[in-house]
């Protein structure tokens, strides 16, 4: 019986240090998950962009708040048209010229993204004549953008559908 009783404690005894030494062991084996960090990749060119997201949701600004919208879908619309140039200065961050231009870049796309949000508030208020407004304000920081990286684009007032796309030369 005392063999039992003895077999017993150094079975525990082997059990027990085998435990202590494999927790000790423990966080040198078990890795902490990483952090996924993901890697911003344009894939659009910007041109690309400019026309399918940015022109197309301003040209579709200038047709929905040629006059007061007068339903709340409409106003819906707008607002997410603002959202989406807005998201559209998020993705011209993305991808910053790479010579000397990019502290213009950024300046510039920042402002497309702040002007088209402040938009798409006064859309969410129902806010007319704000909206009037917040579209010269979008207008505007696309056209300085334009102008400072000589893209012969104009976009807003002044810029008929004709005239869309051509140089209008000095202002």
């Amino acid at each position: 019986m005392m063999r039992r009783h003895v077999a017993r404690g150094l079975l525990l005894l082997a059990l027990s240090t085998s435990l202590f030494m494999t927790a000790e062991a423990a966080p040198e084996q078990i890795k902490a998950p990483t952090k996924m960090v993901p890697r911003f990749d344009p894939v659009a060119e910007t041109k690309l962009l400019m026309e399918g997201l940015a022109h197309a949701n301003y040209r579709g600004l200038e047709k929905n708040l040629k006059e007061k919208p007068g339903d709340a879908e409409t106003w819906a619309f707008v607002r997410g048209q603002a959202l989406l140039i807005a998201e559209t200065g998020n993705l011209l961050m993305i991808r910053p010229p790479r010579n000397e231009g990019q502290d213009s870049w950024f300046r510039n796309a920042t402002e497309l993204r702040e002007t088209a949000a402040a938009l798409s508030k006064h859309a969410g208020n129902r806010d007319y004549d704000r909206c009037r407004v917040a579209m010269i304000n979008v207008s505007n920081a696309c056209n300085r953008c334009h102008q400072s990286f000589r893209v012969p684009v104009r976009v807003g007032p002044g810029a008929e559908d004709g005239e869309r796309g051509k140089d209008r030369g000095a202002e």
